[in-house]
């Protein structure tokens, strides 16, 4: 086992306590792009899985994505929110599939999910931080 993989994923400033004020009122669920074994164990190491109902680890997110999810978990679309970083894999997809999204920008996102953010039938909520989740929703 190489070093990186036993340390844990730096977890940004004020998510585990936000992820815990939001799964006491919303059904949470966790999707990540990558190899399923990796990611996995990326999110076993990150001690944040308690939080979520559901983790889906995908090799791309992308519409068809977003659209096999609220079948797959009987999501409301007009009550669904994603939550993310990344214009190209998380916000524009989701928006596209019909629904919400939060875009919370970082410095450190791979350059290769930066794209200009989209409309799409759902509604945007632009963010500088994870935190202020919290006085959404």
């Amino acid at each position: 086992v190489g070093e990186l993989e036993r340390v844990p994923p730096r977890i940004l400033d004020g998510v585990p306590d936000t992820l815990a004020y939001l799964a006491g009122n919303h059904r949470l669920i966790m999707l990540t792009k990558g190899e399923a074994a990796e990611q996995a164990a990326k999110v076993e190491r990150s001690g944040l899985q308690g939080f979520f109902e559901a983790i889906e680890i995908v090799s791309e997110k992308d519409v068809s994505t977003y659209k096999r999810l609220v079948n797959q978990h009987r999501i409301v679309k007009r009550n669904a929110w994603m939550v993310g970083n990344s214009p190209r894999s998380d916000i524009n997809p989701a928006l596209s599939a019909g629904l919400n999204a939060v875009f919370i920008p970082h410095h450190a996102t791979w350059e290769l999910e930066h794209a200009p953010v989209q409309s799409g039938s759902g509604k945007l909520l632009i963010l500088p931080s994870f935190r202020e989740l919290r006085q959404y929703f």
